[in-house]
């Protein structure tokens, strides 16, 4: 199933995960500088957060466009119920 994400979408969750990114930057340099445990483990915190938020918007958008338009994406010989265990499977994944 190949995901196509439009303006919005695209720009939100590419948001999300640039600001992980920087989190993550920020932890890496907290610990070269010796931060606080505490501090260090909330950045951490955070960067978990935007990246499960980008993960659970990509598998809506998967979700979303399976429901508009089945067909597309089980054009690959995918049976409903194989795409509805893939999707599952991923949804878990970060849960």
């Amino acid at each position: 199933m190949e995901l196509q994400f439009e303006g919005d979408e695209l720009k939100s969750v590419l948001n999300r995960l640039r600001r992980a990114q920087g989190q993550i930057s920020g932890v890496i340099k907290m610990i070269e500088e010796g931060r606080d445990c505490e501090d260090v483990v909330t950045q951490l915190a955070a960067a978990s957060r935007a990246l499960d938020r980008a993960g659970f918007a990509i598998i809506a958008t998967g979700l979303q466009q399976c429901i508009i338009d089945p067909a597309r994406n089980g054009a690959d010989g995918e049976t409903t119920e194989q795409m509805k265990a893939r999707l599952e499977k991923l949804f878990l994944s970060l849960a």
